[in-house]
């Protein structure tokens, strides 16, 4: 759907906006589940072994957490958007431990967007994106640049 009017352009991200991304209600089941098969670590499988590591319970993986905020992304706003791929992750960090029953949420804010000289006819929008647990406390904060195409004949300079 190359240059879908109905899908969200370039044009259409604005530094400073934000896009909500949640909530998603985590449970131990797939907590077990993404790592028997991603990282099957005990932490990740098992109470107890949870609650005596440093983690405090069965905790998701880091990779499971950015798995998470990819689908919350997705959801909010990147697949109601022209986009073409990203170029890559800047940074993505996990803050605090998410647990079995925590509840996710947060944002993601444009900071900047602009043409790309290499591909006219494609911006790339840059986010900052903060997950919270259902207390408030950060659990992962990253940023990266998504490539979005610009309507058709729009006029943007590089």
């Amino acid at each position: 759907m190359a240059g879908d009017m109905t899908k969200l352009a370039y044009e259409d991200f604005q530094q400073g906006q934000e896009f909500p991304l949640g909530p998603k209600h985590v449970t131990a089941a797939e907590i077990i589940e993404f790592a028997g098969e991603f990282d099957p670590q005990p932490m990740h499988l098992d109470e107890a072994a949870g609650r005596a590591s440093i983690l405090g319970g069965l905790a998701a993986s880091g990779w499971h957490t950015s798995a998470m905020f990819m689908r919350m992304m997705c959801d909010s706003y990147l697949l109601k958007a022209d986009a073409q791929g990203a170029p890559g992750i800047d940074f993505m960090e996990w803050k605090k431990p998410v647990l079995a029953d925590d509840t996710l949420s947060g944002r993601s804010i444009v900071l900047e967007a602009r043409p790309m000289r290499s591909r006219p006819g494609i911006g790339i929008v840059k986010f900052r994106h903060e997950i919270e647990n259902q207390n408030g406390e950060l659990v992962c904060l990253g940023e990266n640049s998504t490539m979005i195409r610009m309507r058709a004949g729009a006029e943007v300079s590089a």
